[in-house]
Formats: structure tokens, C-alpha cells, sequence
């Protein structure tokens, strides 16, 4: 993967903004092909269902797609196809796409995926959110689009020290806006990318006008440690929030393992940079809902919303080709933050809620950790990865929310 010299049509108010192009040599992806093939298999599992983890079935048809008709060049050219580019901040190289739309007044958004995803996962909310117009939308709704790629991951440096927690990507990408030539902007995220900006919303930059989570975090300090402690919920809470709640208790109970092994001992995880099936494993184990999802687009060859099989293994790729299965892991290691605690957040803010995420926040516990909540709704179908499954709805809910703001 090589800097370019290649021109790109974009706004450039700062000569430490390099252009960027995507170039894997093929002997990589020979390789990678070879590794796959020679995967040591374990046994079955011994249930019928997905309770003890990936199934033998879904992770062999990954395999066999993945080794015989996936084409990483498709995405390769994908990629290549947008500005993309390379800057340094606070000692690190930050890949970022910066794509600014042609209507005039488009508000500057900067998009933050999460794990185990990459920008590949917000590509296809791109031209919704920069070009309205073609996608049934009104040009007032049109944006100036940045997404970074997260310290550790994809295309962006490693760290190399500790101290890359959320709030220190909060602070870099607020200096990524400006640097370039954005004074005023608003900033989305789901997975990590709602934790980073939700603690950028709570650092309050003058820049920030405002924020919208597809992830949100809501839960208050009376259920979070009734949550942490395994204990029984807080008496009082209304049927949303009792559901919420559960909804919790069980991720917590039942689906949160990576997250602990790479928050304690990411450096454990050797297998991830030594066996390609090793990182999808463990990749696509997210949870339950997406992993549904991901099995039945390899099994049955049904794309689960609009996320397909070519795109769940384009990202699997990125990771495998830049390294970045345990560099990704240690941001749970420097995450000292509840994922879905209240950050004190009083921007303006907008949360959207979908049904197959891990948790369906209510509207109460939205108020109360949102003190400027200025827009609230729960759409009708969707997951945890909303950008990749459905991104028409997640663009339009984008819009919705931030039009108060222009």
C-alpha cells in the first residue's frame, strides 16, 4: 500500500496532506490464498446451534468463497476510486477519504467506524450523504464526507505507545477537520465510532455543532453498575428500559468475550496475524444478530440486508493485508470507558435506534445522557453494522438528524 502522486479533487488547506493510493502486490494475495487453503480444521461443534461459537459450516464456506471467487482487486479499485489520503497527527499517520459534495452549503461530517470494521463498512453511505440528490434527497441535505481509518486499523499508523484511548481520537480527528479548513462540522459514529464521537461531543470543541449515534450511549449510573456487578436492575425502570436492560445483561453475560480477552491481553491473540481463518473467525463472532447475518449470506448466498459476502471478506482482507487484527484489539486494552454508559453529552445530539443492535436504547435514558436531544428515532430493521446493511436508511436518518443544524 503506496502514497500517490495522483491529483485528487478535494480541498486541501494543509501540505502535510498526502495523497494516498491503495496497491497490494499480488504475491500478497497468493499467499493469502495459500493460507487459507491449508487451514487445520477443528472438529464439528457439538450443538445445533451457535452457542459455542462460529460454526464449522459458515467458516469453511468463508473459506472456499474466500480462496476461490473472492477478488480483493474489486474493492482495490473501489477504494482507489475516492480521494483518499495519509496525514500525520500527534506523531501518527492517520488514512483517511475525503470526498466534499457540489452542492453548495453541504455541512462537513466526519464518519467513525468501529471494530471489527473499517472504512470499507461506510463506503456505501458515501454517495447518499455527499450527492442527496440522486438518492431522492434534497441538495440542503448534502455533506462534506470524512472518514478516518482509527489509529491501529486498516490503512492508518499503529501506535506504537500507549495512550491512543477514544478520547485522544476524539481530539485528533477534531485537528483532522481543521486541518482541513473545516470551522465548524458535525460528526457520527457507530461501534467504536459512537463511543469516539460521543467523547468528542463531551469534550465539546467549538467546531463540533453536533453529533448523531446509531450506537448510542445512554444507560445511566444506577443500571451501569447494577450491569457491572451482575446484579438484579434498578428498581423503578419502565418496560423500555427494563428490556434495555436485559438486553444488556445478556450481551454482557453471553456475547462480550473478544471484547474481554482484547481489553485485558490483546497481545494473546497471535493467531489473528498467523491464520487468515483464525481473523474471520474471530472476526465475524461480532454479535449475535450480525453473526446471523453473516452465516446465512455464506450458507444460504442471501445477502443479509445489503451486506454481502464480497463485502464482509473485503473488510476480513484489509485487516489481514495491513496486519491489524491485534493492533485493532488494543483500543479495548486503552478503553478505561463503559461502552454504553452516559458520556454527559450537551451538544446538540440525534440517535437513531435499530432493532437488531445490542441494544434498543429507550428514549428515556436518551434524554437524560443527551441533555440536548434534537432528534430520537427507532427505525424498523437494521443492525449493529447499519452503514454496510441498510446504508439508505442510516443516510436518511443522518439527514433527518442533523438538519436542525444547517
Amino acid at each position: 500500500m503506496s502514497p500517490s502522486t495522483e491529483s485528487r479533487q478535494t480541498a486541501m488547506t494543509d501540505p502535510a496532506v498526502r495523497p494516498f493510493r491503495v496497491a497490494v502486490p499480488e504475491d500478497e494475495l497468493v499467499e493469502l490464498r495459500r493460507r487459507v487453503a491449508a487451514t487445520r480444521w477443528p472438529d464439528r461443534e457439538v450443538v445445533p446451534d451457535h452457542s459455542q461459537g462460529v460454526q464449522l459450516t459458515t467458516i469453511q464456506e468463508l473459506a472456499r468463497y474466500w480462496a476461490i471467487d473472492h477478488d480483493w482487486r474489486r474493492c482495490e479499485a473501489k477504494l482507489n476510486a475516492l480521494p483518499q489520503f495519509m496525514t500525520e497527527i500527534d506523531g501518527l499517520d492517520i488514512h483517511f477519504i475525503h470526498v466534499r459534495s457540489d452542492h453548495e452549503n453541504a455541512l462537513p461530517l466526519i464518519v467513525t467506524h468501529g471494530w471489527p470494521g473499517s472504512v470499507i463498512e461506510l463506503l456505501k453511505i458515501i454517495d447518499p450523504l455527499t450527492n442527496p440528490t440522486a438518492h431522492g434527497a434534497s441538495a440542503s441535505d448534502a455533506f462534506h464526507l470524512v472518514i478516518p481509518s482509527m489509529p491501529g486499523y486498516g490503512l492508518s499508523g499503529k501506535p506504537r505507545d500507549t495512550g491512543w484511548d477514544p478520547a485522544r481520537i476524539a481530539r485528533a480527528w477534531v485537528e483532522l477537520m481543521k486541518r482541513l479548513g473545516y470551522t465548524r462540522f458535525v460528526a457520527q459514529g457507530g461501534d467504536w465510532g459512537a463511543v469516539v464521537t460521543d467523547v468528542m461531543a463531551a469534550q465539546a470543541p467549538p467546531e463540533l455543532l453536533g453529533m448523531h449515534s446509531n450506537m448510542p450511549a445512554t444507560v445511566p449510573p444506577e443500571a451501569a453498575k447494577a450491569l457491572q456487578s451482575g446484579g438484579p436492575p434498578p428498581s423503578g425502570l419502565s418496560a423500555d428500559e427494563g428490556r434495555a436492560y436485559e438486553q444488556l445483561n445478556d450481551f454482557y453475560a453471553k456475547g462480550i468475550g473478544y471484547a474481554v480477552e482484547m481489553g485485558t491481553q490483546p497481545q494473546t491473540l497471535y493467531g489473528l496475524a498467523d491464520s487468515p481463518v483464525g481473523l474471520a473467525a474471530w472476526m465475524i463472532n461480532h454479535d449475535a444478530y450480525t453473526y446471523g447475518q453473516i452465516s446465512r449470506a455464506f450458507v444460504d448466498g442471501h445477502p443479509a440486508g445489503e451486506l454481502t459476502r464480497d463485502e464482509v471478506l473485503d473488510n476480513i482482507t484489509l485487516y489481514w493485508l495491513t496486519n491489524t487484527g491485534v493492533s485493532s484489539g488494543r483500543l479495548y486494552w486503552e478503553n478505561k470507558l463503559g461502552f454504553f454508559d452516559a458520556k454527559n453529552v450537551s451538544i446538540p445530539a440525534g440517535v437513531s435506534v435499530f432493532p437488531g443492535e445490542l441494544y434498543q436504547a429507550p428514549r428515556s435514558w436518551a434524554e437524560r445522557a443527551y441533555h440536548n436531544l434534537i432528534y430520537f428515532n427507532e427505525v424498523d430493521k437494521g443492525g449493529h453494522f447499519a452503514a454496510w446493511e441498510q446504508p439508505q436508511l442510516l443516510s436518511e436518518e443522518i439527514r433527518a438528524a442533523f438538519r436542525p443544524l444547517r
